[in-house]
């Protein structure tokens, strides 16, 4: 199949690269995204067949760690620099579009209707009337990674499968040295890490509440549902058979690769990194399921856009290329290497991918998930980060926390949407 998909890719792409036939000097492009190996690795081989495929076509990657990646991408493209497709969090797509950043994807190669039946839904929040402004190649969705090591060791046969089985579960798996410290945690967390995103798309909706409505524009997890779902986290590491830490090895997913940690939380790109590890054992399984058997997922994606900066013969180039990295080759690759899914259920749902046993739950996780549309990533992040730190440091009461978070992200949405 996979031969199969890079013949008839490879073909679409010679054929087109007979827009550059005449050019004395080949067209080089520049591609950003920020530093994650497993990413790197994936990118330099779609590099590789692109440019196979289109020898009149250079692009040079270059990459940032992710904390400087952002900062980098606003200074240089205003300055006529840069990339000329880059790679964003779907999240971002409103700051970059208002810093004029990014331009929209032209609707004969990119036509809104093909994508709409071609990808999963949840990219369609790229789209902006007859145009889309960014596509992915890959979606993300959650899963329990489990130490099988830690779990053999401890007699449990496999995964928890609700709530309440995870708190069992991850009670049997925590050990303490003699003076009562931790030394195992039975499940990471940190809402820093994914956490965030499994209380509020995952645990809010599992207690019975709804996050937000009227589109993300209200904040409406400041409900019984909300209270519950915050006492229920807060439990794991407050009470006196606390089953983790925050803050254990700096973050959560350091104490599952060093196996410490008995079950972590992630998203599917942790799995080519977790993959590297030597001696370190595990499985995945799908998040447990909450009360009454409800299921739920968080689902999001990195895309790529192609930048103002990109005219002329570098603009004809960023649309090949662009071509080439949401078609279904791509998306098989970047699963491979990097654990990310296809973007399209005609690859992702290929009977194989769907029952993988590294990559099915996620692909599973994908038909019950819930995208956040933020307006700003980073601070409604930081608003859940501090609701868990009034309760854990101030000993707050959560449901007075909880109050402060609701209209804390509240004021954010509707600064954002006054505007």
């Amino acid at each position: 199949m996979k031969a199969n998909l890079k013949g008839l890719v490879l073909a679409g792409l010679t054929s087109s690269a007979t827009l550059f036939a005449g050019t004395a000097h080949a067209v080089e492009i520049e591609y950003w995204q920020y530093f994650f190996g497993a990413r790197v690795d994936a990118m330099d081989q779609l590099i590789e067949n692109f440019e196979a495929a289109n020898p009149d076509i250079n692009v040079t990657m270059t990459h940032f760690p992710y904390a400087d990646y952002r900062t980098k991408v606003a200074a240089a493209i205003p300055a006529g620099e840069g990339p000329d497709v880059v790679q964003l969090f779907y999240g971002w797509l409103n700051d970059y579009v208002e810093a004029e950043l990014i331009q929209p994807l032209p609707s004969d190669t990119f036509p809104v209707a093909q994508i709409d039946a071609d990808f999963f839904p949840m990219v369609q929040a790229m789209k902006d009337g007859d145009n889309y402004w960014a596509l992915p190649t890959a979606v993300r969705s959650l899963a329990l990674f489990y130490n099988t090591r830690l779990f053999a060791a401890a007699g449990i046969d496999g995964p928890p499968a609700t709530l309440d089985e995870l708190m069992e579960t991850a009670a049997a798996l925590t050990q303490r040295d003699g003076a009562g410290n931790l030394t195992t945690v039975g499940l990471t967390a940190g809402m820093t890490a994914q956490d965030h995103h499994w209380w509020r798309e995952v645990l809010v909706r599992q207690f019975g509440g709804e996050p937000y409505v009227d589109d993300y524009r209200t904040v409406n997890y400041n409900t019984e549902a909300g209270v519950a779902a915050l006492d229920f986290y807060t439990n794991m590491f407050l009470n006196e058979d606390a089953v983790t830490s925050i803050g254990f090895m700096d973050e959560p997913q350091a104490a599952f690769k060093a196996g410490l940690a008995g079950m972590h939380i992630d998203g599917s790109f942790r799995i080519g990194s977790l993959a590297d590890i030597r001696g370190l054992e595990w499985g995945v399984a799908e998040l447990p399921a909450g009360m009454d058997g409800v299921q739920s997922n968080y689902s999001s994606y990195w895309v790529n856009a192609i930048t103002t900066k990109a005219e002329g013969a570098k603009y004809d180039a960023a649309v090949l290329f662009m071509a080439y990295l949401t078609s279904d080759e791509a998306m098989q690759i970047w699963l491979d290497v990097v654990g990310e899914l296809p973007a399209k259920p005609s690859v992702g749902m290929t009977e194989e991918n769907a029952n993988d046993d590294v990559f099915g739950p996620f692909i599973r996780g994908l038909a019950y998930a819930n995208t956040t549309k933020f307006v700003n990533e980073s601070a409604q992040r930081q608003v859940l980060v501090e609701m868990v730190e009034r309760v854990q440091l101030l000993d707050m009461d959560p449901a007075e926390s909880l109050a402060i978070a609701a209209e804390a992200e509240q004021k954010i949405l509707d600064e954002y949407y006054a505007e």
